[in-house]
């Protein structure tokens, strides 16, 4: 241990431990090695046992507790702390490290019921990004280590950036709820509509283009990995997030050649 050869000096005490398992002060000395590892799960299954080994371990639910907080565990680092306080109300270490649990565990609480109201989710089915994003920063900055919060945030984030290129719910005139029947009734009628074989107007290249969008939206939304990505933020058509390959859409532009007769079908 003085070497810091941790691993070494963990197989040693492991095989002290089974020749002496009643013995908490080795115990300890191979979770504080676990610690210096990083594995903080290994060295709360070696404090845990020295709670019942020695009568008023105060010690034992400090450390049990730091530990739980250092894994973003504010629950059970509560539960642990709680203990202490049972043998030593006023413990001079356990009792401020409680108000410090108890306050941020109030605070995850806050945060937790901001996202669990569904606000910021309601925000983005109706594709108010913008009023999303708010609403998960407001909740990251009441506790930034919440993991939901920090996922919601980045997803929200995306489908923000996201709505500033193509859109293909709203190629389609559909919500983020739409079914798939609905996907595809949409993409049919819209298909038809600027089919460039079928278009009446004058701005061919705007029937192209709008054509190929349609398609394009009635690909990625009809196909649930594709969706599913889209939905997080990410356009599995976009060449920008595109690793190597080609896209058959990726400028947008007209991939046919001039003449070129199509042969529809509704899928």
């Amino acid at each position: 241990m003085d070497m810091g050869d941790y691993p070494a000096a963990i197989e040693l005490l492991g095989k002290a431990i089974e020749l002496a398992p009643w013995d908490s002060e080795l115990r300890m000395m191979r979770a504080d090695c676990h610690k210096q590892m990083g594995d903080y799960i290994a060295a709360i299954s070696d404090i845990k046992p020295t709670t019942k080994l020695v009568s008023d371990n105060t010690g034992a639910y400090l450390q049990l507790s730091e530990l739980h907080y250092d894994m973003g565990e504010l629950e059970d680092a509560l539960r642990e702390i709680r203990e202490c306080l049972k043998l030593d109300p006023d413990h001079k270490d356990c009792f401020p490290f409680y108000k410090k649990m108890k306050k941020l565990n109030k605070q995850m609480t806050s945060a937790q019921d901001l996202v669990n109201n569904g606000e910021a989710e309601a925000h983005i089915l109706n594709e108010m990004y913008d009023e999303a994003v708010n609403d998960y920063q407001q909740a990251k900055n009441i506790n930034e280590h919440l993991n939901k919060v920090q996922e919601g945030l980045e997803r929200a984030q995306k489908l923000q950036k996201q709505s500033k290129k193509r859109d293909y719910y709203k190629i389609l005139g559909l919500k983020r709820s739409a079914t798939k029947k609905e996907i595809l009734k949409s993409y049919r009628k819209l298909a038809v509509q600027w089919h460039p074989d079928q278009y009446k107007g004058e701005d061919k290249k705007k029937a192209e283009k709008m054509f190929i969008d349609v398609a394009a939206a009635k690909e990625v939304l009809t196909d649930p990995e594709k969706r599913a990505k889209y939905d997080n933020g990410e356009d599995p058509l976009d060449p920008e997030a595109q690793q190597g390959g080609g896209n058959p859409w990726q400028h947008g532009g007209f991939p046919f050649g001039e003449g070129f007769q199509f042969k529809f079908h509704f899928n």
